[in-house]
């Protein structure tokens, strides 16, 4: 099964956390400064060296960029997460949206889906949100 895995600058530990509020599920965080025999450069960091939030849809991967490199904006990939009724699927998609979240469309009923959303979130994560297979 394909994983996600969501690279950030430096605020993966705080999306990762937004995203457990989101989603619910177990999330374990492994800091660069837990590396045994790291560098001092990543033994004084508190960035994030890999993060797993497994849901009962899946795990969802991310880390920090590594030292001394910096990630680009995620513009070219979208994380799809399907849920069973659009209820859910709102809901989850006003969180995601919360707190300066761009919308690109609104969650609602389409010709292929009871309810689809899709938008960028605070942390530049691409997501689109899809509840049933067609609308009635």
């Amino acid at each position: 099964m394909p994983v996600p895995y969501i690279h950030f600058d430096t605020d993966c530990r705080e999306a990762m956390t937004f995203y457990q509020a989101v989603f619910g599920g177990e999330l374990e965080i492994m800091g660069y400064d837990q590396m045994p025999d790291a560098p001092t450069e990543m033994a004084q960091s508190s960035n994030v060296m890999h993060a797993t939030l497994t849901t009962d849809k899946g795990p969802l991967f991310a880390s920090d960029a590594f030292p001394g490199t910096s990630n680009a904006p995620q513009a070219s990939v979208s994380i799809s997460w399907d849920v069973a009724d659009a209820a859910e699927g709102k809901a989850l998609f006003e969180k995601l949206m919360s707190e300066g979240g761009e919308i690109v469309m609104p969650f609602e009923a389409t010709f292929f889906a009871s309810g689809f959303g899709m938008g960028k979130d605070r942390f530049g994560t691409h997501w689109m949100i899809m509840t049933g297979a067609e609308a009635e």
